[in-house]
Order: structure tokens, then C-alpha cells, then sequence
């Protein structure tokens, strides 16, 4: 009895939280996904596996495989991890560049950093059309991948400079003094030091720009559209909620997956080497 009243006071609070707001929801869109769209936009039965169909490209109505979703898909990931990799190569020097500052010079930096999370996101998106419509970029790849770049590096650095404030610099030193040079001192001394916020960067940073639409529907038009732009159309000018439901599910499970495989390759702490 009194092991079930330290659940509930300790542990309870959360797991109905997450039971509450995540998992029944969840539940609810996997049901969602094997149901039927009907003409008027409503949803009911009979149960059907055509939307999961849809999904891995058979077309029922022709009887005929497509690849348009999985073209969809590529591009999503492939924007993803471009955004990403330019995140990677901004943020983490301006990591280090932010973490070897004073303190009153540190606060001011990190205060710019975090400025515009003070405007609404969907504000800030379009700004960029007024910056980018002078340059004729809008709309384009390149347009999106900006927005995207400008959207998530915070998340990216944010992390890493975490890692950085407990780095301990002796070990540098001690690299140095044995002879290594500078790059190789940094990569033996340094780098597997800010691994742990440098992956937490990585996650938080493609994990939202994989399932994104706002930047891509407002900077890059129809012909950037991503797996983010195909689910929100489902569920708003389509109304077709069964099928919207089956991408997202796609969509999430292919998150989860990376996460899982993530965790494995990290041994024991998986991660919890990231909270």
C-alpha cells in the first residue's frame, strides 16, 4: 500500500499527464488511421487498411503503386538533414564562441539568442518574406532552408553551450603538453566532451525540421512541399483525418525508431546522458 502511494506522489502525476495528453491521443489518430473518409468530409466505417495503403503508395481507386509520397518523404528528410548539418556548422563554434566570453558579455549573448522565441513563430516566418522578396527567393529551397536555419539553431546551440560550460580544459592542456597538435588536441581533449549536447543539438534540431510546414508552405511553395505540408493538408483543406492520421503515425514512428536506435548505440545511459 505504501509503494502505491509513492507512485502516485511521486511518479503518478506525470504518467497521467502523458497518459492524458500523449498516449490517448495517440491512440485515438491509430484509430483515426483505420477508418474511412467519406464525401462529406466526415469520417466513419467501415475499417479499412486503404489509408496505410496510401501511405506506402498503392493507389486503390487505379489499382496501381505510386511513388509520390515516398518522393515526399525523401525530400523531407533530405531538407531536414541539410538544415541540420548548416545548424551544426553555425551553432557549435558560436557555442564555444558564447561559453568563452565573460559573464556580463555571456548573458547578453545568450539574451540575443533567445530574443525572438518573444515573437510569435509564425510572425517571424513571414518577416522573411519582406527580407527575401528584394533577392527574388521566395519561393524557393533555398528560402526554406533559411527560415529553417534561422527557426532552429537556437535549439541547436542551446544544448551544446551546455556542454561547453563543463568542459574541463585541463585535459587540453595536458594535450598539448604531450605534443598533439591543435586539431588533434581538440578532437581527443574537446570534442567527446561536448558529444552529449552536441547529439541533444542534433535531435532537437531534426527532429522539428523533419515533421515542419510552416517554413516550407510560407517560404518554399508548393514545390518544397514537405511530409509536415501532406499531413496538415489532410487534416485542413482535404478533411481527409483517416489518411492524414496514417502519415503522421509514419511519421512519428520513423522518429521513434532513430531515437531507438539512438539509445542502443549509447549503451547503458541511452538517453538520459541528454536530459
Amino acid at each position: 500500500m505504501l509503494t502505491v502511494r509513492r507512485f502516485f506522489a511521486t511518479l503518478g502525476p506525470g504518467t497521467l499527464w502523458l497518459a492524458a495528453f500523449l498516449i490517448v491521443p495517440a491512440l485515438v489518430m491509430l484509430g483515426y488511421s483505420f477508418l474511412t473518409h467519406t464525401d462529406l468530409a466526415q469520417v466513419g466505417g467501415p475499417w479499412t487498411l486503404e489509408n496505410w495503403g496510401r501511405v506506402f503508395g498503392y493507389d486503390a481507386l487505379f489499382q496501381e503503386w505510386t511513388a509520390d509520397n515516398a518522393r515526399v518523404l525523401w525530400r523531407s528528410v533530405w531538407v531536414a538533414g541539410l538544415s541540420t548539418a548548416l545548424c551544426v556548422l553555425m551553432g557549435y563554434p558560436l557555442a564555444f564562441y558564447i561559453a568563452r566570453q565573460d559573464a556580463r558579455r555571456k548573458n547578453l549573448l545568450l539574451l540575443l539568442l533567445i530574443i525572438p522565441f518573444w515573437t510569435n513563430f509564425l510572425i517571424r516566418v513571414y518577416a522573411w518574406i519582406l527580407i527575401l522578396r528584394p533577392f527574388d527567393l521566395v519561393p524557393s529551397l533555398s528560402a526554406t532552408l533559411l527560415g529553417m536555419v534561422y527557426a532552429f539553431v537556437p535549439f541547436f546551440v542551446l544544448p551544446v553551450y551546455s556542454s561547453v560550460e563543463k568542459i574541463d580544459w585541463r585535459l587540453l592542456e595536458a594535450a598539448q603538453d604531450l605534443g598533439a597538435p591543435p586539431l588533434r588536441a581538440f578532437m581527443t581533449a574537446v570534442f567527446p566532451q561536448t558529444l552529449p549536447g552536441l547529439v541533444a543539438g542534433v535531435l532537437l534540431t531534426f527532429i522539428p525540421a523533419l515533421g515542419t510546414f510552416v517554413v516550407s508552405d510560407i517560404l518554399g511553395g508548393a514545390k518544397t512541399a514537405l511530409v509536415g505540408n501532406l499531413i496538415q493538408n489532410q487534416f485542413g483543406q482535404a478533411g481527409d483525418w483517416p489518411y492524414g492520421s496514417a502519415l503522421s503515425f509514419l511519421l512519428m514512428g520513423m522518429v521513434l525508431l532513430g531515437l531507438w536506435s539512438y539509445a542502443r548505440r549509447a549503451g547503458q545511459k541511452g538517453l538520459e546522458e541528454l536530459v
